[in-house]
């Protein structure tokens, strides 16, 4: 495997890498939507490992980092470090990989091409399993520049942790399915007619009161149980943290609208977009880990900002981060669902990075 300069992945020799993707990717490429290339494309951050912050103490690979899945051996244990830190992955999805390394990302470099080689799968000692995407950095002539480890679930650098999975069938729908924002099981939705349901019980048709649009039919709805840890562990804000009327329950990166009726943010305008896990105080809003959560997507034919717990929330965004999360003819139906004009409302980070947050949102906001 090829060395990224100043990093030691292993000691395997450089070489070319090959996904299902890469005889016709350039084609792809050269198809691919405005949404993807032109003025709405826009980068997504993940937080990842370098490969050799991740290693093999025990196994046929010994001393080796996480590498990709031709290389990887069933049983193999792995260790992380203890010093290992995640860094900051700014790329830009596409809806048919390979994806490309975003300027201001803190790992990789910007423009390279970058692949999802597989789904790994780790056992601890006491047989809990986690799941984590390999992501390969090439340069220009094809061959593995970096790998980096994209881990779905907690990991600690007192456990190890033993592989016993590698699948290269739906990295993408695994990538996908992170991005996807979604309301949890119980979730109670307000209709156009006033009345609420909780989203489980939501069918495609049934026409949800928007912000924007008024009453809007229902295109479609996703449903998916995953273990709650990590990058699918829930938000949870407390009824009335956020004047809500209940306990609202959402995916880490879904949007919640708010309109401020002073700008005590900073944003420069009065109607923003937050995501859940930047409001985390660990009081009247935190991550709930452990178990499993079922969540639910719901789609229209254009994004829009739906009533949850009796506050706005955005519903799912169709764009080259999420659109392997449908099934492939209601994909190919929406081209510019990912042209949304709420883009512009959501807050940057350092604007967020405040413990009071919350609470200033909620003064600040109407109910």
């Amino acid at each position: 495997m090829a060395q990224a300069a100043g990093s030691s992945i292993g000691t395997r020799t450089a070489r070319s890498i090959r996904t299902p993707a890469s005889d016709d990717s350039d084609r792809r490429r050269n198809d691919s939507t405005m949404s993807e290339t032109g003025p709405f494309r826009s980068a997504h951050s993940v937080r990842v490992y370098r490969a050799e912050q991740i290693r093999v103490v025990n196994g046929a690979n010994l001393g080796d980092g996480i590498g990709i899945a031709e290389d990887l051996v069933p049983d193999d244990i792995y260790r992380l470090s203890p010093v290992a830190v995640m860094r900051r992955l700014s790329l830009y999805p596409t809806s048919t990989p390979p994806f490309s390394v975003a300027p201001d990302s803190e790992v990789g470099q910007p423009g390279a091409d970058l692949h999802l080689d597989c789904v790994v799968t780790f056992m601890s000692g006491d047989g809990a399993t986690t799941e984590a995407l390999i992501l390969v950095e090439t340069d220009p002539e094809g061959a593995v520049a970096e790998v980096l480890l994209l881990p779905l679930g907690e990991m600690s650098a007192r456990r190890d942790y033993a592989l016993v999975g590698v699948s290269r069938d739906d990295p993408l729908q695994v990538f996908a399915r992170v991005a996807c924002v979604s309301f949890t099981r119980g979730t109670m939705i307000t209709l156009a007619s006033g009345a609420q349901r909780p989203v489980e019980a939501l069918r495609v048709g049934d026409r949800v009161l928007t912000r924007d649009d008024g009453p809007q039919p229902l295109r479609w709805i996703g449903h998916h149980t995953v273990r709650a840890v990590g990058a699918f562990a829930p938000v949870l804000i407390r009824a009335g943290v956020l004047n809500n009327s209940g306990d609202l329950l959402v995916s880490p990166d879904h949007r919640l609208f708010i309109y401020q009726r002073e700008d005590r943010l900073g944003a420069g305008r009065a109607e923003v977009l937050v995501k859940a896990r930047h409001l985390v105080n660990g009081d009247g809003i935190r991550q709930l880990t452990g178990g499993f959560v079922d969540y639910y997507q719901m789609l229209f034919d254009h994004h829009q900002i739906v009533f949850a717990e009796g506050i706005a929330a955005e519903s799912m965004l169709v764009d080259t981060r999420t659109r392997a999360a449908l099934p492939e003819e209601l994909g190919d139906l929406m081209p510019d669902h990912g042209r949304s004009d709420h883009g512009d409302l959501e807050v940057r980070e350092r604007l967020l990075d405040r413990p009071d947050l919350a609470e200033l949102l909620r003064g600040s906001s109407r109910g």
